[in-house]
């Protein structure tokens, strides 16, 4: 798996420049369970609380309530077993991604990259043919 790290980088960044001028996109989700995804919301709001150190700024940051942030942060323990933050009893609060929450954003992101640097030539024939019909009006 040596190689495939150095290779995710590139990729992503290739990805990243195919996706700038597509207008059709991949979205990613992971099914855990039949009840429980996890896409790109989940991600951001655990990179949020990586980035914040509390769930309630994280929250406030993505323009969600508490109540909300704690029921996604919920699903997620419950679909792994085992939390993917953990706070900080005694303290003047705060919240950090554990060993697990920082490998699902980690490997999420990776996933999404991969896909999207192996989606990015279909996508842009697909957008490239949707473009050439509306060029043509329509007409078939």
């Amino acid at each position: 798996m040596g190689n495939s790290s150095a290779l995710a980088l590139p990729l992503a960044k290739a990805a990243v420049r195919a996706l700038e001028t597509v207008m059709i996109t991949v979205r990613i989700f992971l099914k855990l369970s039949p009840d429980t995804r996890i896409g790109l919301g989940k991600i951001q709001l655990l990179e949020a609380i990586e980035t914040a150190g509390s769930i309630s700024a994280a929250a406030r940051t993505l323009k969600m309530s508490f109540r909300r942030a704690w029921e996604l942060l919920d699903h997620m323990n419950k679909a792994f077993g085992r939390p993917v933050v953990t706070g900080h009893p005694g303290s003047a609060g705060g919240t950090e991604l554990t060993g697990l929450g920082r490998d699902v954003v980690r490997r999420y992101r990776r996933i999404e990259a991969e896909t999207q640097a192996l989606a990015a030539p279909h996508l842009a024939a697909l957008d490239a043919c949707r473009l050439a019909e509306k060029e043509s009006g329509g007409a078939s």
